[in-house]
């Protein structure tokens, strides 16, 4: 068995058909012969005579056109099924009818004894089953136990035994696809189904089913025990919204030294193909329904685009850089202050990227370094993500957040407009509601210059949007995100704790990363298919229910096998400066929209005209160079209250009003 399978993986693919089909000829004469000697039939001329010979050569002909013509040799017999075997049950009845009216046609002319029906019904069963036989004995020696036993014998691989915990249907398929794939990196040793009524010690491909609800926990304890060896766990796709127990399944895995890893699909199958196993992170173990992308629609938008990306270096700027090019950007500009993030971001972008991917080193509030950025690229979309974000240290560098987060989106907004950018989009923050910080504040004013230009600045004489259209996009944290807590808290769990958070009642909300950059462009596709008063200013996603900072830290603390508490300590140091204990993702002014778009919502907001923002805007340029932070705050809060900054206010005026405020 080894030698014949060697023999046929050393031939090219060309001479393994042509051996193939050489092959079947042999068989269907063979059929011939057999059919002949079980139906004791007497021809009445000799087999090898003139006449015979020219009958051999006839069915050998007829019978290899007839196989291709039906597509027998298109089928790789590694991945040969049920729908392969029934068309070489239909092949061979086509054949045994075509040589059955040949034989009558011959018979017409030239009288032959010895030949009947039962012969060709014997001919039909013949040939199907020795037909088939290379190929069931071909699969049996791929996927069955004597051809796996030889092979680990032979080279001494090391395979990894794994538990699947999923559906039988996935389960299915992953042990297929197993078997078959060479060389062989897995094998599923048994099944942990979450299927109702799934039954305990059913066999999939040979592979029991070791586990069923409610015992999924139980049985893993006993694996991970060392009552069986197991090298891997790997989840169904979506299991972590089915299995209750999920995040417990993981932690004790891992604490056994179990890799956990998720099922997502297949890659190159047929062509040395692989398992696409995706490591578990904490925003999987948190159980929130991930949101599907609708490729489609954000691959026609951005396709063809010239598309700007401020702040590229950052998280989110950095994802939305890849997804655009992903997405068949023309070409992906990054304009960000961070010369070591555009090195990292190098890395980060898949090499057949890089003729379309450009950099420049740019401050976004620097006017003049903006306009000649904006003017030689042309962009056909501007995603502002540029900003700082970090609350604590914002509270003493207030004046850098305001420079940064303010007047950088001042600046970018204006700019892309005197361009004629067709697309400015501002990525916000759930920190602009309600603030209570600086960067909350300096988010606020931000929303507040993007909507009052999105009401003033693009609308043409028709009504319509015949310049810049306006818009930003708010949402909360992100997983993965450069200075989020899920990475502040990795790294207090390397280096052994404590993990630090300021209040055991603090919530937030968390999206993935590709999940937030994927709805901020669909945000920008529904936005460029509105006219008029039919838009929106701020588009808000629905990131599901907040989520206990505490519960965070202390599955992060389960999933690195350790114990919450007991190996990793969790010391609370108290709500520092401008923090809120919850968050929300709109305020009490304004009207929430429902849109025919998953997970995107519309906002509407009373929003001031564009003359009383820049009076705004001229007032805190002057309590900036005062260095007066109050003052500046009390700005900010103006912006949010934009009825007290009349539209022909002047500087004197302005610092009248300021000194009220205070």
């Amino acid at each position: 068995m080894d030698s014949y399978l060697k023999v046929m993986f050393g031939l090219r693919p060309d001479m393994r058909r042509a051996f193939i089909m050489v092959q079947d000829i042999v068989m269907v004469l063979i059929a011939v012969a057999l059919s002949l000697v079980l139906s004791r039939s007497n021809l009445s001329f000799e087999t090898l005579s003139y006449a015979g010979l020219v009958s051999w050569v006839t069915i050998a002909l007829i019978s290899h056109l007839l196989f291709r013509y039906c597509g027998l040799y298109n089928t790789v017999w590694r991945f040969a099924s049920t729908p392969d075997f029934f068309n070489i049950l239909k092949s061979c009845g086509i054949l045994t009818l075509v040589l059955y009216a040949v034989s009558l046609t011959v018979r017409f002319f030239h009288p032959v004894a010895g030949l009947n029906e039962r012969q060709f019904i014997v001919f039909f069963l013949v040939s199907f089953t020795i037909i088939s036989g290379p190929r069931l004995f071909y699969r049996f020696l791929r996927d069955g136990a004597s051809w796996r036993i030889l092979r680990r014998r032979a080279d001494q691989t090391p395979i990894k035994q794994a538990l699947f915990v999923g559906r039988l249907g996935e389960a299915d398929l992953i042990i297929r696809f197993t078997r078959t794939v060479e060389p062989a990196e897995y094998l599923i040793a048994g099944i942990m189904a979450i299927d109702h009524r799934a039954p305990l010690g059913h066999r999939i491909q040979g592979v029991p089913v070791v586990a069923v609800r409610p015992r999924l926990m139980e049985v893993l304890e006993d694996y991970a025990n060392g009552t069986k060896s197991l090298d891997m766990l790997i989840f169904g796709n979506g299991a972590e919204r089915e299995i209750e127990e999920y995040s417990e399944l993981v932690r004790v895995a891992r604490h056994s030294g179990i890799a956990v890893v998720q099922f997502s699909g297949f890659s190159e199958l047929g062509q040395g193909g692989r398992l696409v196993l995706d490591a578990v992170e904490m925003e999987t173990i948190l159980r929130r329904p991930a949101v599907p992308s609708d490729i489609e629609r954000i691959g026609a938008f951005v396709a063809g685009k010239r598309v700007l990306v401020t702040g590229g270096a950052g998280s989110i700027g950095r994802t939305l850089v890849k997804r655009s090019l992903e997405l068949g950007a023309e070409a992906v500009l990054v304009a960000d202050n961070s010369e070591f993030g555009i090195f990292q971001l190098s890395q980060y972008i898949d090499e057949k990227d890089h003729a379309r991917l450009k950099v420049r080193i740019v401050d976004v509030a620097n006017r003049q370094q903006m306009t000649r950025v904006i003017g030689e690229f042309k962009p056909s979309i501007v995603f502002h993500a540029a900003a700082l974000k970090h609350v604590p240290l914002l509270e003493e560098n207030w004046e850098s957040a305001i420079q940064t987060n303010v007047f950088g989106t001042l600046v970018c907004a204006e700019v892309a407009a005197k361009c004629g950018v067709p697309q400015f989009v501002l990525v916000s923050s759930d920190k602009a509601v309600d603030p209570t910080s600086v960067l909350g504040m300096t988010k606020r004013a931000a929303e507040q210059i993007v909507s009052s230009l999105h009401e003033t600045h693009a609308i043409g004489a028709n009504g319509h949007r015949s310049g810049t259209r306006f818009f930003a996009v708010r949402f909360g944290n992100v997983f993965g995100s450069n200075g989020s807590v899920a990475t502040i808290f990795q790294s207090q769990i390397e280096a052994g704790g404590p993990l630090t958070i300021t209040d055991r009642r603090m919530t937030r909300y968390f999206m993935t990363l590709v999940e937030a950059v994927d709805l901020v462009i669909m945000s920008a596709a529904d936005a460029a298919a509105r006219e008029g008063k039919e838009d929106y200013a701020i588009y808000m996603l629905d990131m599901g229910k907040p989520v206990p900072i505490l519960e965070v830290a202390e599955t992060m603390i389960r999933m690195a096998g350790k114990s919450p508490y007991t190996d990793i300590p969790i010391r609370f140091t108290g709500i520092r400066p401008g923090e809120k204990l919850h968050e929300t993702l709109r305020g009490e002014n304004e009207e929430v929209v429902e849109l025919e778009i998953s997970k995107i919502f519309g906002l509407r907001m009373d929003v001031a005209e564009w003359p009383r923002v820049e009076a705004a805007l001229t007032a805190l340029q002057t309590a900036m160079k005062s260095q007066d932070k109050a003052l500046s705050l009390a700005v900010m809060a103006g912006l949010h209250q934009p009825e007290a900054f009349p539209a022909d206010v002047d500087h004197v005026l302005t610092a009248k009003i300021i000194g009220q405020a205070r």
